[in-house]
C-alpha cells in the first residue's frame, strides 16, 4: 500500500513528496518528448524499409579501392527509429548518411569486415584481392549523400568513397532473390524497440528444416540465459529463416570437403582451420531481408569446432560442436558489441594487428596509452596497473597483459572472460557493461 508507514511529524515532508512526484512526472514527460521528437525525425527523413548498398572492396595490405555494385530496396527496417547516429566510435569502417538539402547527418553506423582482417595477413603484402561487402540503412525519402570512411593505422578516420543517392531512381532494385518463410524463435515486441536477431541456416537441406528449428531454439537459449543478455530476454526478438541448401554442412578446404550451400561458407579462412566465414555477403543479406533485423547470426550445420564474428557484419558458428554454447556467445560478442579477442596464445594469420601507440577501438582492450577512455573508472582503488596475473583472485577488474593476439603491449580487463577462453556465460564486468550499453541503443 502506498505510504503505509506513518508520516513523520515534519511540516516540510508533504511539500517534499509533492516536489519529488512533480520531478518524476517532469522527467517522464521529458523522456517521452525526446522519444516523440526523435521518432518524428525518423519519419521526416526515412521510410520504414531498408536501402542496401552492395559494393566491392579491393586492394592490398596498403591500398583500398571501392566500386559500387548495386542498390537494393528491402521491405523491412528492423533498427531503432530514435538512435540513428551511433554514439560509439567502434569499427574499422563507418558510413554516414547526410541529407543533401540541409547538410545534416541523419544516420551513421560503424562496422568491420573480412577485408580489414585480410589486409593484416602476409598474403595481402603480395596479392590483390576483392571482397563483396554491403551496408544497410533506413530508406531515405529525399536525396542523400553516403560517405564511407576507413580508420587508418593511427586511429583517424579517412574518407574513402562517396555515393549520391536518389531514392526515386528506377535503378534501385526491388526484386527479391531469396524469398523464404520464417518463424519466431523468441518474440518480445515491436522491431523498433527490440534487438532483432535473425538466425540463418547454412548447410541445412529441406529435410533438415526441423533440425534447424530445434537448433535455433537451443542456441537461442544459450544466448538468452547468458549474462547480461538474460536481463534483456523481453527485449530480444529472434527470427529463423527457412533457407534451404542443396547439401548439408560447410566447406572444409583443408580436407577437400566441398558442399553446395546457400551462403558458401568455409573453414580455413586465411588458412586457419577453425576460422569459419563466408565471403558471399550478397546471399547473406538476401536471406536476412526476409525479416526485420539488426544482427545476423548464421548457424552452420556441422559438428566441427569453429566460427567467426565481425562487428556489425555477422556471427557464424556451428550447430553441434560440444562448445556450441561458448562459440555462439563469443562470436556474437564480436558482431554485436564490438568486443575484441582477449586471447594471445592461439594460431592466427594476422601480423601487427594493433598499433601499440594508440588505443584500440574495441571497448575491452587497452594499450594503456589513454586508459582513462577505457575502463579505468571500473578498476577498484589500489589495484596495480598493469595487474599481476598472480593477483587474479584479488582484483576481478584490472589491466592484465596479453590480448588481441599479442602477449605484450595489449591489456584485458580480467584474468579470464568468454572473450578469452572456452568459458560460456563468463563475460567479465567490462564486457558486460559494453553489451548493456549497446543493448540500450536498440531498445530505447
Amino acid at each position: 500500500m502506498l505510504f503505509s508507514l506513518p508520516l513523520p511529524n515534519n511540516p516540510y515532508f508533504c511539500p517534499l513528496i509533492f516536489i519529488l512526484l512533480t520531478m518524476k512526472k517532469s522527467l517522464a514527460f521529458l523522456l517521452l518528448l525526446i522519444s516523440v521528437t526523435a521518432t518524428a525525425q525518423f519519419e521526416k527523413h526515412f521510410y520504414n524499409k531498408t536501402l542496401r548498398i552492395d559494393y566491392m572492396h579491393a586492394g592490398t595490405a596498403g591500398s583500398d579501392v571501392y566500386a559500387l555494385d548495386e542498390l537494393i530496396e528491402e521491405p523491412y527496417w528492423g533498427g531503432s527509429r530514435t538512435n540513428l547516429v551511433c554514439p560509439f566510435d567502434y569499427g574499422n569502417y563507418k558510413f554516414t548518411v547526410t541529407d543533401t538539402a540541409s547538410g545534416e547527418i541523419i544516420y551513421s553506423k560503424g562496422y568491420s569486415s573480412l577485408f580489414a582482417e585480410w589486409q593484416t595477413t602476409a598474403e595481402a603484402r603480395e596479392t590483390r584481392r576483392a571482397y563483396p561487402e554491403n551496408v544497410v540503412m533506413p530508406y531515405p525519402k529525399k536525396p542523400a549523400i553516403v560517405d564511407f570512411y576507413k580508420r587508418n593505422r593511427d586511429g583517424q578516420w579517412e574518407k574513402q568513397f562517396t555515393l549520391n543517392i536518389d531514392p526515386k531512381s528506377y535503378f534501385i532494385k526491388k526484386e527479391r532473390r531469396h524469398e523464404f518463410s520464417f518463424f519466431m524463435v523468441n518474440e518480445a515486441g515491436k522491431p523498433e524497440t527490440c534487438l532483432d536477431i535473425v538466425f540463418i541456416p547454412e548447410g541445412y537441406t529441406a529435410e533438415e528444416m526441423d533440425k534447424f528449428k530445434a537448433d535455433s531454439r537451443r542456441l537461442a537459449d544459450f544466448l538468452l540465459q547468458c549474462k547480461p543478455f538474460d536481463e534483456y530476454r523481453g527485449n530480444i526478438n529472434i527470427y529463423g529463416v527457412e533457407a534451404v541448401s542443396a547439401e548439408s554442412g560447410a566447406d572444409i578446404p583443408g580436407k577437400d570437403i566441398w558442399k553446395k550451400t546457400i551462403l558458401n561458407s568455409n573453414f580455413y579462412t586465411f588458412d586457419i582451420e577453425r576460422y569459419l566465414t563466408t565471403y558471399d555477403m550478397k546471399s547473406v543479406r538476401d536471406v536476412a531481408a526476409n525479416v526485420p533485423y539488426d544482427h545476423i547470426c548464421i548457424i552452420a550445420n556441422s559438428q566441427v569446432y569453429g566460427g567467426g564474428g565481425i562487428y556489425n557484419h555477422y556471427a557464424l558458428f556451428t550447430s553441434d560442436n560440444p562448445f556450441a554454447n561458448y562459440v555462439f556467445v563469443h562470436e556474437f560478442g564480436h558482431s554485436f558489441a564490438g568486443l575484441g579477442d582477449e586471447y594471445y596464445n592461439s594460431e592466427v594469420a594476422y601480423e601487427d594487428f594493433y598499433n601499440l601507440s594508440i588505443e584500440p577501438w574495441e571497448p575491452n582492450l587497452t594499450t594503456l596509452v589513454d586508459f582513462d577512455t577505457k575502463w579505468k573508472d571500473m578498476v577498484p582503488e589500489g589495484t596495480p596497473v598493469p595487474t599481476p596475473a598472480g593477483d587474479k583472485n584479488k582484483y576481478p577488474v584490472g589491466a592484465y597483459e596479453g590480448g588481441g593476439y599479442m602477449t605484450k603491449g595489449i591489456f584485458r580487463p580480467a584474468h579470464d572472460c568468454t572473450m578469452k577462453s572456452l568459458s560460456y556465460n563468463n563475460f567479465c564486468p567490462v564486457c558486460q557493461k559494453a553489451i548493456r550499453e549497446m543493448m540500450e541503443i536498440y531498445i530505447r
